[in-house]
């Protein structure tokens, strides 16, 4: 079974099958008949007759194509009557496969998914794909929102080269295998002392997959994770297996490493890590005029800090996270409310809107077909809320003032390892747009309150069904010349602003209109911020535009902040025949000589 991946077999309720009919040979010529010689029928009857044959022949066919429309059409699984079986839809073939990404947003089919478990298997592939122009397109864990690993043509997962090569103590560096996701190399490491220096959100990412789209934790000081990495080896179709670092091939290596797998399959990497410590998680509800107050001081003095946005609220959400004081130890705090207590009002939510939305009572203890609410946690319990009228703007605002009360019931410290505190539970599948803009430096930041001021109020203007958090992080500049945080100068400080609407559903028209109108939810801050603010999108939350001029228009825009000429000379020179690459890749950052 493939590890880490959702790879399903493709058999799909919304194919359908398209049944071709033979051509009849035309018919023999009449033989002679008496009874048509002597009809008395003038010419008009006949071609009377001939009229009303016609259109019969036209209703037989509309009603049996009507009928094979009805029989056919796939109803859903909670339509009131049975379709009648008169076509089945015919498996997909043994060797093709789906391969989609976590949140089920992008997929491909594909017969070509290859798994290598060595360096040595993995330069045989991707020299012999290279030979025959076949495509292995690098993916991860699956876990972009935008599916950028994706390549119909091929794919090369390493998650069977998940090991830890090299531990130094002394320079607290690892050197592991790309595919190793980032909780079995924290859970390896810490019998060294070590641990990493950031964290996103999750921990299900391969490392190689984290650092070739720029991801990035939370802290003003701190850079995005591929800063950390200080060495690695790149299998290039062109020039075989090549060693990069700041004393090796520089320019490629700052190039390379967010390089979104067009360069070559990240096999190897050295890690800068730092001593692994505990920290003190401080969660408090505040507004943005308090924030705006103390902002400075907030992105100055924590290691880790972020906001947490409710739309349709003044809430803001502060979580700060630094390393337990060696003096005072941890602080000593009792919390005012119990959990259950926190996730009253969102279960006395959930009671009442299954009344209104499906008109029937319901008790404190949940029918035997249903579980317990009190069962689960607040992200589950909001995907169920919002899966009931997930575009209903004013069920999705009692929704996030639900929100804002559990979080200020949930006020308070948290005392845990660097690798379980910085986490933070993201929900179910979603639609992301996450954009990185300069925010100043950490003696004057700037701008980036007001850009969450400006969203809000388009928010509520143009009634959008927002659901929370709008989230807010910072981190230092990034070397890597492709990532979104990247600067030249040492005192940069980037902000990362992302927004989001849920899939809680599995019904395919209520995620098509979600996902309609996530995108025009994410139009307007595009038209009305990103120009505004110098903003650019996550590499792994970017979404193509099937529109040609917008498309051209988002290629030019992604010259004017990234290295695209060197980027693509690089591409040239290392995968001469686009094995790497997929329809992203060349839409994005189109050749000349596209192959």
């Amino acid at each position: 079974m493939l590890r880490s991946l959702s790879l399903k077999r493709a058999f799909r309720t919304h194919l359908r099958t398209v049944i071709h009919y033979p051509q009849p040979p035309p018919p023999p010529p009449l033989p002679f008949s008496p009874f048509r010689t002597l009809s008395t029928a003038s010419p008009s009857s006949s071609s009377s007759e001939s009229e009303i044959r016609k259109y019969l022949g036209y209703t037989a066919l509309l009603l049996f194509c009507g009928a094979a429309t009805y029989y056919s059409f796939p109803f859903p699984q909670n339509a009131k009557h049975k379709k009648a079986q008169i076509f089945r839809y015919a498996p997909l073939p043994e060797d093709l496969h789906t391969v989609s990404n976590w949140s089920g947003t992008h997929e491909v089919q594909t017969r070509h998914f290859h798994q290598p478990e060595s360096l040595q298997e993995l330069e045989e592939l991707v020299k012999e794909s290279n030979e025959k122009r076949a495509k292995v397109r690098p993916v991860g864990s699956g876990l972009s929102p935008n599916g950028i690993g994706l390549a119909r043509g091929g794919m090369v997962n390493l998650s069977l080269m998940d090991k830890v090569l090299e531990v130094d103590k002394e320079k607290k560096t690892v050197r592991v295998q790309a595919g190793i996701r980032v909780q079995q190399l924290v859970d390896e490491i810490k019998e060294y002392g070590l641990t990493l220096q950031n964290f996103a959100s999750i921990r299900e990412q391969q490392i190689g997959g984290i650092l070739q789209v720029g991801a990035h934790g939370t802290g003003a000081k701190l850079p995005p994770i591929d800063e950390q990495v200080i060495s690695m080896k790149l299998v290039t179709p062109a020039k075989g297996t090549i060693e990069l670092s700041k004393e090796k091939h520089p320019e490629l290596f700052y190039l390379a490493r967010c390089g979104l797998g067009g360069l070559g399959v990240v096999a190897e990497v050295t890690i800068q890590c730092v001593e692994r410590q505990e920290l003190v998680e401080h969660t408090a509800v505040s507004n943005i005029k308090d924030l705006k107050k103390n902002h400075k001081k907030m992105l100055s003095d924590n290691k880790h800090v972020k906001y947490l946005y409710i739309p349709y609220t003044d809430t803001v959400v502060v979580v700060t996270c630094n390393p337990v004081s060696k003096l005072r130890g941890p602080p000593k705090f009792k919390p005012k409310y119990t959990k259950d207590e926190a996730m009253q009002h969102v279960r006395e939510l959930h009671k009442e809107s299954l009344k209104k939305y499906r008109a029937r009572e319901i008790t404190t203890k949940s029918p035997d077909n249903e579980p317990d609410i009190n069962e689960f946690s607040f992200t589950e319990l909001r995907d169920k809320l919002l899966a009931l009228d997930p575009l209903n703007k004013d069920h999705v605002m009692k929704v996030n003032q639900a929100e804002a009360e559990f979080w200020r019931k949930s006020e308070g410290y948290r005392v845990g390892w660097s690798d379980e505190i910085l986490g933070f539970d993201c929900g179910g599948q979603q639609w992301v747009s996450e954009t990185c803009f300069p925010a100043g430096t950490l003696s004057k930041p700037s701008m980036d309150l007001e850009y969450i001021e400006e969203l809000k109020q388009l928010i509520e203007k143009e009634e959008i069904p927002a659901p929370a958090p709008i989230e807010q992080r910072w981190t230092a500049r990034s070397q890597s010349t492709m990532s979104p945080a990247s600067s030249s100068s040492e005192d940069d400080i980037f902000s990362w602003v992302g927004i989001i609407m849920y899939l809680p559903t599995m019904d395919a028209r209520q995620r098509k209109e979600i996902t309609d109108e996530f995108f025009h939810y994410r139009h307007l801050t595009q038209a009305l911020f990103w120009d505004k603010y110098s903003a650019y999108e996550h590499w792994a939350k970017i979404e193509v535009p099937k529109d040609k001029e917008e498309l051209e228009a988002l290629q030019a825009r992604l010259k004017m902040r990234f290295p695209v000429e060197a980027y693509n000379k690089a591409r040239k020179e290392l995968d001469p025949n686009r094995i790497l690459s997929n329809n992203m890749l060349e839409k994005l950052f189109p050749l000349s000589d596209n192959v």
